[in-house]
């Protein structure tokens, strides 16, 4: 028999931004509870776009958007078979993977100065940071 369902817990808003969506990026953007690092990450992207002379709100919510799935499959067993459905994506789910995609596709991208910094906050040499970037 299964458990009840778990109930989903209320995030609070951004105190800077005073949006949940910030915040969302941010526990998102956090590693080993590091919240104060994560904050420190997102508002200077997001002070990045402020200079630029964009609201950056409008463009973080653009860009989530932008990136969100409206379908995704879904396997269905039936009898032995195990079927791939196309459904459509919840709107928290929704939000939730264009999150993820964005941070991964922000890793992903070539930043020299960034990969050093963390080496260099890891404690690693000069030749670490030298084999990492080729």
């Amino acid at each position: 028999m299964r458990a009840g369902s778990v109930k989903k817990r209320k995030i609070e808003a951004d105190p800077f931004f005073d949006s949940v969506l910030v915040t969302r990026l941010t526990n998102r953007v956090m590693k080993a509870g590091k919240k104060g690092v994560a904050q420190k990450l997102v508002y200077h992207a997001l002070d990045q776009l402020k200079d630029k002379g964009q609201d950056p709100l409008q463009v973080l919510e653009q860009a989530i958007t932008n990136v969100s799935p409206r379908m995704e499959v879904r396997p269905r067993r039936v009898g032995g078979a195990s079927y791939q459905i196309p459904m459509e994506v919840r709107g928290d789910r929704r939000v939730s993977l264009a999150i993820r995609w964005l941070i991964a596709a922000a890793k992903n991208r070539p930043s020299r100065e960034y990969k050093s910094k963390i080496i260099k906050k890891w404690g690693g040499t000069d030749e670490d940071i030298k084999n990492l970037l080729g």
